[in-house]
């Protein structure tokens, strides 16, 4: 990539804090706190720089990596499985199903000190447009630092959720930043069977982590043909490897045939034999109208789709307002052509001024993957930004019951149970994010179009809930889950609901059915729920609809009385049997002490249904203070200390059900 758009990536020391749901306001503390903490793994191929690491920075090596070694595994291997997508009728006329998709290559933070599950801020880049993007990235690395990167378990679990590939990244930088040609060599030894090593350890730590392959990004410049041989051998047994893992590699343009490193723009005879020997290629910014087609020509003489070419978008400076091309790629009168690379989309957050809240984040971000309108079915025409879902057609998850969701975005500035504040610190955490609507937020209404969002002022669980905020003149229908669940005698919906001002009804809105053709609306059933002024789940009987049959859609519909509406939209469920809470954790210990930073660590009970785990300290008053909540089976707790003049701190885990069920706790103590 152009070497301008390396400076803020190679800042070492910028992103996320380090602590994750602190008790007390106390901050990470001494060097014994910080060998605790867990953070996101980050290697060299194999040989190490010269001198010392920089502060917060350990040095490793990949070639050294063992599983079992790995004190912070734990910690960093995903559990949520890659769910399988299906593509609903597209929102609107211009978006297609089968043609261009998206990637996605997103800093979350620093390549060092990057902590494994979260911290204790909502400011984060906390991604939930996952229906519009095939394959994310976790961009970073640095000469410094190190330069092969495993994501973090929070980042892959929310992807996996919604059906997204998540890679990890190789990067061998431009040596005016640092690269040396030897890290090159290093990533394509060979044993003396002729085998690569680097390649079965890449593929290793890929399945020990969770995540599901790597982008590889050659920039040192001063190789040669002999290395370009070499690197090609590398990735195709990575990718046979991979494979037999089901794992993916992509490339990124930049190393030829020749070994020098210059940055084609294009698919051609520099390097097409590396597209050849991966599963797509980021095609660098330099490309033209002319050299896509070219490059989508030259895909389809290769027996390989157009579409597993990504053209490089780079949004890291000015978003929204980047001059792109888009005919060149997304042609709204003809085929696409390839698919879209985007760079850095974070941009959503980062050009926020300080002081941003997560409500200033989600409304940039729906601003940049549904564009002006912020209604995905009635795209602005007039808008020079095309969003994503003006032309590639949103994908959904939700196929099988039990479903749920609280609408949790996977940050928030306190954390809520059963609509009570239970913690008051701000949060992130991405593995807690639940399945999120794929098209935000259509809204079919005859008058004035109410405003819909991610509102953090209030929960039901979680950090956020959905609110409607506007004057409701006419009947307004909003859709929620675009979904494929199946219809039985005893399946319910439930949503949990309460108007904060207004005079307001509801109905839950239920369609069998797909539209009768892009851009039209569910032809649904309605049917009445009551509303108050304060939390309240209504339990909807799916009366009259067939048994046997499927749900394509859940919405709501809201009626006023002409004046100005907030209703807030905090859960919602189905289910065809009585929610069954599961078997509580086993074997709960603390792995790790210093003062008040503290590793713990359990043991799933068996049995299916667990969605993740929640931590809570049980003070001397009896009151239960949400510590945090994770999908692994390790967490990590940072600040505590004794309350009041208690001998012992007091903590309870619970593993937590697909319908937000509870176990009983599994308990442990901690002597001050």
């Amino acid at each position: 990539m152009k070497p301008t758009r390396r400076t803020v990536l190679l800042a070492a020391g910028t992103g996320a804090t380090a602590a994750l749901f602190p008790a007390s306001p106390a901050t990470a503390g001494p060097k014994a706190a910080a060998a605790l903490q867990p953070y996101a793994s980050y290697w060299y191929p194999d040989s190490l720089p010269s001198g010392a690491p920089g502060a917060g920075i350990t040095w490793r090596s990949l070639k050294a990596w063992r599983a079992a070694d790995d004190t912070d595994l734990a910690f960093n291997a995903a559990s949520v499985p890659l769910a399988t997508r299906f593509t609903p009728t597209p929102a609107n006329t211009t978006a297609r199903d089968g043609q261009a998709r998206i990637q996605s290559l997103v800093s979350f933070g620093p390549t060092a000190s990057n902590p494994s599950q979260g911290s204790a801020t909502a400011d984060f880049y906390a991604l939930t447009h996952w229906s519009y993007v095939d394959e994310l990235v976790f961009w970073g690395g640095s000469s410094g630092e190190g330069l092969v990167l495993a994501p973090n378990a929070p980042v892959v679990d929310a992807a996996h959720r919604h059906g997204v590939t998540v890679l990890g990244n190789v990067f061998l930088p431009p040596v005016a930043y640092g690269g040396q040609l030897r890290w090159t060599r290093d990533l394509v030894q060979k044993d003396a069977a002729g085998h690569y090593p680097l390649a079965a350890q890449l593929v290793a730590v890929a399945e020990a982590y969770g995540f599901d392959g790597w982008f590889v990004n050659a920039e040192t410049g001063g190789g040669n043909a002999a290395l370009a041989t070499d690197m090609l051998g590398f990735l195709t047994e990575l990718k046979a490897l991979g494979r037999a893992k089901g794992q993916r590699v992509t490339w990124y343009d930049s190393m030829t045939v020749n070994g020098s490193v210059s940055w084609q723009g294009a698919l051609n005879n520099q390097n097409k034999v590396f597209f050849q020997a991966a599963d797509s290629m980021f095609v660098d910014f330099r490309w033209s109208p002319g050299s896509l087609a070219s490059s989508g020509s030259t895909a389809q003489q290769l027996g390989r789709s157009q579409y597993e070419l990504w053209a490089g978008v780079d949004v890291e400076s000015n978003g929204w307002n980047s001059s792109v091309n888009w005919n060149a790629m997304v042609p709204s009168g003809s085929a696409h052509v390839v698919s879209l690379g985007f760079y850095r989309p974070e941009w959503t957050r980062n050009h926020l001024p300080a002081g941003r809240t997560p409500g200033d984040f989600h409304a940039a971000d729906d601003r940049f993957w549904t564009g002006r309108s912020l209604d995905p079915a009635k795209p602005d025409a007039t808008d020079t930004w095309r969003a994503p879902a003006v032309s590639v057609a949103d994908r959904s998850t939700v196929t099988s019951v039990p479903f749920a969701s609280v609408f949790n975005t996977g940050q928030g500035l306190r954390w809520y149970e059963d609509g009570e504040v239970t913690s008051t610190t701000p949060w992130n955490h991405l593995g807690l994010q639940d399945r999120l609507p794929s098209r935000r937020w259509v809204v079919r209404t005859a008058g004035r179009r109410p405003a819909v969002t991610f509102d953090f002022a209030d929960a039901w669980r979680g950090g956020s809930s959905v609110l409607v905020d506007g004057t409701l003149d006419a009947p307004a229908t909003l859709d929620l889950y675009a979904t494929r669940l199946p219809v039985g005698e005893d399946t319910v919906v439930e949503l949990t609901h309460r108007a904060d001002s207004g005079d307001v009804t509801a109905e839950l809105a239920v369609a069998t059915a797909e539209p009768a053709g892009p851009g039209q609306p569910y032809a649904y059933t309605y049917f009445p729920v009551t509303v108050g002024d304060r939390w309240g789940t209504s339990t909807v009987r799916l009366t009259g609809l067939p048994a046997g049959g499927t749900v394509h859609s859940l919405g709501v519909r809201l009626t006023g009385t002409g004046g100005a509406v907030k209703w807030r939209l905090g859960a919602l469920a189905v289910r065809d049997q009585a929610a069954q809470s599961p078997a509580a954790p086993v074997d709960l210990r603390i792995t790790g002490a210093s003062g008040g930073d503290l590793r713990f660590a359990w043991r799933a009970a068996s049995g299916a249904g667990v969605r993740q785990h929640t931590l809570h300290r049980v003070l001397s008053d009896g009151t239960r203070r949400f510590l945090g909540g994770t999908a692994q089976r390790a967490f990590f707790v940072t600040g505590l200390a004794p309350d009041g003049d208690e001998q012992a701190a007091r903590f309870e885990l619970r593993a937590v059900g697909e319908l937000y069920t509870a176990s009983k706790p599994a308990t442990v103590t901690h002597t001050w």
